[in-house]
């Protein structure tokens, strides 16, 4: 009998996605669609590789001096200088006082597991605050991580489709001090709804009040707004307000390219002398798990950063993917209205980044898979990009149908 007898299947998220892509596979409907997919999509459909992207392989291709050696535990160098700065401005006070150091890690989920075990191994927390919604995968991190108490704080309204900071607040309040909480910069994962600044700068205050250790999550900066420095707009204020923090910085959206799992693991102190044994219990835990990161990637960054020209034009390629979402946002408004859609839709073209919470509900994503082959996460959140000229009209039909076939229960 085999040893592996005893094992059961899991009913994880994951499994629950990898049986969505096994029906879209096998669904035979000429015009089915998939909205659940989480990689950039151009207008036919495909996964877009960005052009300043293709123009720095073909330079790392041609140069002979590079190598396939194994990178150091922590990464290589000059990615982790230039894509900090990217985060933090070259002007941080941080940057300037010696007070940051970064890891490159296996994308922004490799930097939130890194994080996770260090700040329990080493710094003993137990508590971590998530958001509800939020990110599923979180929820594995910090388990896994032997984190023992997992809460969740409030964060989306579902009546209003918007976000729900006294909520939040409310919750944050009653937290227990000295606890992790984790907080996603911008363009937030599945709700596509971020903190104005001032929203932020109250959240600020609490997350100091309870003493709650920042645990950001930067997945997407320059896609939700269109601006680099914007989207880094709260990682910049703990920064000039004295905070100590971990940020899991994610260059694999913005960059078009998933599949190279880049990612950078910022940590900002208050005192540079700490660094030292920081960076050493960090590149024990690094060594333990993955050994070293790839380098493919992290030289495609680099590269592209350090040149003038090619950052420029590389910001020109996030402005692209900013501003088809953002259109998509408003074709979608507009032809679910215009069908005179049950609800108020204006929560689509309130959000940012390239996913949106349409706001239907578990059943209404499994009516509009099994009715009209569309196919979406059951939390109700799309990949805005999967949207084009050729199927955003019967997108909002099938939406449409669905709402008013599979009401909301109040």
């Amino acid at each position: 009998m085999s040893v592996f007898a005893q094992i059961e299947i899991t009913d994880s998220i994951e499994m629950m996605r990898e049986t969505m892509r096994e029906s879209f596979v096998e669904d035979k409907f000429e015009n089915k669609i998939n909205l659940g997919l989480t990689s950039f999509r151009n207008e036919e459909g495909d996964a877009w590789s960005l052009p300043v992207v293709k123009q720095a392989e073909k330079v790392i291709a041609s140069d002979e001096t590079l190598n396939k050696a194994y990178l150091p535990v922590l990464g290589l160098e000059s990615f982790r200088n230039v894509a900090t700065k990217l985060l933090l401005g070259n002007e941080s006070p941080a940057l300037l006082e010696g007070r940051v150091f970064s890891a490159q890690v296996l994308s922004g989920t490799g930097g939130l597991r890194v994080a996770a075990e260090f700040l329990n191994k080493h710094l003993k927390y137990k508590t971590v605050y998530i958001s509800k919604p939020g990110w599923r995968n979180n929820h594995l991190i910090f388990k896994s991580a032997k984190f023992d108490n997992i809460q969740y704080y409030r964060y989306w309204n579902i009546n209003t489709k918007a976000f729900a900071l006294e909520p939040m607040l409310e919750d944050l309040r009653r937290a227990r001090d000295h606890a992790v909480i984790v907080l996603q910069t911008c363009a937030h994962n599945p709700t596509g709804c971020d903190p104005t600044k001032a929203q932020w700068i109250q959240i600020a205050k609490v997350v100091k009040d309870k003493q709650l250790f920042p645990l950001l999550y930067c997945p997407f900066q320059g896609i939700a707004s269109g601006d680099l420095d914007e989207d880094a707009w709260i990682v910049r204020y703990f920064v000039s307000h004295g905070f100590e923090f971990f940020c899991s910085q994610a260059l694999v959206k913005n960059f078009s390219f998933c599949n190279e799992r880049i990612g950078n693991l910022v940590c900002v102190t208050k005192k540079g002398n700490v660094i030292k044994n920081v960076k050493s219990q960090l590149a024990f835990i690094i060594t333990g798990w993955y050994s070293n990161p790839p380098v493919y990637g992290a030289r495609i960054v680099t590269y592209i950063l350090n040149d003038p020209r090619l950052r420029d034009e590389w910001k020109n390629n996030i402005k692209r993917m900013y501003l088809r979402c953002k259109q998509l946002k408003n074709n979608l408004r507009q032809a679910l209205e215009k069908l005179g859609t049950p609800g108020n839709w204006a929560h689509i073209t309130n959000q940012g980044g390239m996913f949106s919470q349409t706001g239907l509900t578990q059943q209404q994503c499994i009516y509009l898979m099994n009715t009209h082959h569309i196919y979406i996460r059951l939390c109700g959140r799309i990949n805005l990009s999967t949207l084009n000229a050729n199927n955003i009209n019967h997108v909002a039909k099938a939406i449409c149908d669905t709402v008013k076939s599979v009401p909301t229960k109040e």
